[in-house]
């Protein structure tokens, strides 16, 4: 679902369920290091506007033996993949950098502190972005030019492609997210919810379990059953008695919305996968008859190549002197 509310962020606003995500999502081992006790939102602390007002990104902070990690949690929900998210996120982390020595965050003399930045996706169609700057600058540079250009990579968790991994059957309330997302019955929620209400059961996880609640009623639910009507429940229990109830129903529903949907899309794919196909052929026909053989960089960066990629290098074949020249990185 690429259509999401703030309640989708309010979400990512509870300790828990950031603390999870980490634990289950970042595969490092010095993960284990961390005191997630000490995890706490940098808003907490103050930083400037310019950061506050954007809409879609979260920061937290924990410390890491006698250090604090920043975690850049940005949660990308647009229908398109942004190629250069990397440099966004460079211009994201420099700008907290300045807050934070702003706000006397950065002791005189001390190192700046690292950060994490984790890009949660939620489009249909899988990333293909460089997840690392480097791959997006020029690559044919001298060493001596190589090193004076910025680097920094994120961590893309892609939560269409989660709800099948290892975590999606363990104790993990950020994977359970995930398989609610990517459900496609009502009886797959159900079976979410009745781990949620275990899991959540502690009087101070009482803003958590409201915010999953409000989660469902004004994005899941209305995605899955178009024109519904919800009652008013507040409480995780009560929502999963009202799936109980309405189970046979809705199925029936959602069987034939994705019936429909699922025509739709797959005509829809057919043809963009069969254009670009033939593009991606014909270019590569062109390529060898104007520079031989492709060495092997050539040949991956043909099958890695997205649909506006293909159209520029098809451009170029007939002007440019060299294979390197055609098949630059599209500015």
């Amino acid at each position: 679902m690429a259509d999401h509310d703030p309640s989708y962020k309010l979400l990512f606003s509870h300790r828990d369920l950031v603390t999870d995500l980490i634990r289950g999502f970042v595969q490092e081992n010095w993960v284990e290091q961390l005191d997630f006790t000490t995890l706490q939102r940098v808003s907490e602390i103050g930083v400037s506007q310019d950061l506050r007002e954007r809409e879609d990104d979260m920061i937290w902070r924990l410390r890491w033996g006698e250090r604090w990690v920043y975690v850049y949690l940005l949660l990308e929900f647009q229908s398109t993949v942004d190629r250069f998210m990397a440099v966004r996120l460079l211009t994201y982390v420099g700008l907290l950098y300045q807050d934070l020595a702003a706000a006397g965050e950065i002791p005189a003399g001390s190192p700046l502190p690292p950060v994490l930045p984790i890009i949660l996706y939620n489009g249909e169609k899988s990333w293909w972005a460089k997840t690392s700057l480097d791959e997006l600058i020029e690559l044919d540079l001298p060493d001596q030019l190589r090193r004076w250009q910025p680097q920094i990579r994120y961590l893309l968790l892609d939560e269409q492609r989660l709800a099948d991994t290892p975590m999606a059957g363990q104790r993990n309330i950020a994977a359970a997210l995930f398989r609610l997302e990517n459900s496609r019955h009502p009886e797959d929620i159900e079976r979410v919810l009745a781990s949620l209400i275990e899991w959540l059961a502690a009087p101070e996880q009482d803003s958590l379990r409201r915010a999953f609640v409000v989660w469902l009623k004004r994005v899941l639910l209305p995605a899955r059953v178009p024109g519904a009507e919800l009652p008013n429940v507040n409480d995780l229990q009560e929502m999963r008695a009202m799936l109980a109830e309405r189970v046979k129903t809705w199925t029936e529903e959602w069987k034939q919305q994705g019936l429909e949907e699922g025509l739709k899309q797959g005509l829809e794919q057919g043809l963009e996968q069969g254009v670009y196909c033939g593009e991606a052929r014909l270019l590569r026909r062109l390529l060898i008859k104007r520079f031989g053989v492709l060495p092997a960089w050539a040949e991956a960066r043909l099958e890695q190549a997205g649909e506006a990629e293909l159209e520029v290098w098809a451009d170029r074949v007939l002007d440019r002197d060299t294979l390197e020249e055609v098949l630059e990185e599209p500015v």
